[in-house]
């Protein structure tokens, strides 16, 4: 288990090194009870701890092709993916498979893995689509959340299958779920939040619906959410919090509006945050890491162009070099 780590308040410099040794040494933990109780998000850990390596300048840190055969050892034959080997499939570890291919450049692995494996995926997403309201389903058993539209048209779109579904229902159920303050929540009427309105906002971006956003009321709400100590909180009265870094600015990026918060007070707050000893990141100063907060506070520093990052697309939260190089510059 990562230990909680003295105060690193003095750390003002991203120790990548040690971040890496941090994500290196996650699968190599398995005597120890946290490895096996977080079981159910191994493929979405792969994906964030290939991703902060690559967004630290470190594409090489995780080996390829045991990468790929696990992702690969997700696969359900109906075109779902599990968290790991004999987990049912849901549409959050889906997405995660699909952005570690695409991240690896190795789609054409899951078309020789399975005939026609990159449709039988798309068609698997597509089938969680609710005909009537355009929103989707996280898996067989019907709970509808604004992130698994986002997960559904993010994997779509990286392997160029969105006509696989109706994307006119897709961007006026996201618009169904737009509040008076500009915010977007799980399902209409909801409150507004800002993982929530990263996943809307990102949506409309992927489906060219931000038209619909009214970009001026949401950046106030978004821009808020800072407070004194430069951190990023989710909603209205909450404590900061790393992840927010993420859903918070990259929402911001994407409506032209990342300039209305204070990008070197984020930056030190994340830093703070950092294990100086044994690298990773926290949720706050003086907490234990974990890789997701470990990939938000990457992403983050990489939204607001700290030194020592490569550049993220605020829309996919994987690297820019990848998604230009699958989708162009949209």
């Amino acid at each position: 288990m990562a230990a909680a780590h003295p105060s690193s308040a003095g750390v003002s410099s991203l120790v990548t090194d040690l971040h890496i040794r941090y994500i290196q040494s996650l699968d190599s933990r398995r005597d120890e009870l946290e490895y096996w109780l977080t079981e159910h998000l191994r493929l979405n850990g792969l994906y964030w701890g290939l991703t902060a390596s690559y967004l630290l300048g470190r594409p090489e840190a995780l080996p390829r092709d045991g990468v790929v055969d696990f992702v690969l050892s997700c696969l359900h034959d109906d075109g779902g993916f599990g968290a790991a080997p004999g987990h049912d499939a849901h549409m959050l570890y889906t997405t995660s498979a699909v952005q570690i291919l695409t991240t690896l450049n190795a789609m054409h692995e899951l078309d020789r893995h399975i005939p026609d494996g990159r449709l039988r995926v798309g068609q698997y997403i597509a089938s969680l689509q609710d005909g009537e309201t355009g929103a989707f389903f996280g898996d067989e058993w019907g709970e509808t959340d604004t992130r698994f539209l986002y997960c559904a048209v993010n994997a779509l779109s990286l392997m160029n299958l969105l006509h696989l579904v109706d994307v006119n229902k897709c961007a006026a159920y996201i618009d169904a779920c737009r509040n008076f303050d500009g915010g977007y929540g799980t399902t209409p009427g909801a409150e507004s939040h800002s993982g929530q309105i990263w996943t809307c906002v990102a949506s409309l971006a992927i489906l060219g619906r931000l038209d619909l956003v009214n970009r001026d009321r949401l950046g106030s709400w978004l821009s808020e959410r800072q407070l004194s100590n430069g951190g990023l909180n989710g909603r209205p009265e909450k404590l900061e919090d790393v992840c927010y870094s993420w859903w918070v600015a990259a929402s911001l990026a994407i409506i032209g509006r990342l300039h209305w918060i204070d990008a070197p007070a984020l930056s030190r707050f994340i830093l703070q945050c950092q294990d100086p000893y044994n690298g990773g990141i926290a949720d706050r100063p003086g907490d234990m890491v974990d890789v997701f907060h470990t990939h938000f506070g990457i992403a983050g520093l990489s939204l607001i162009k700290h030194h020592g990052t490569i550049a993220v697309d605020p829309v996919y939260c994987m690297p820019l070099e990848v998604t230009k190089q699958v989708l162009g510059n949209r």
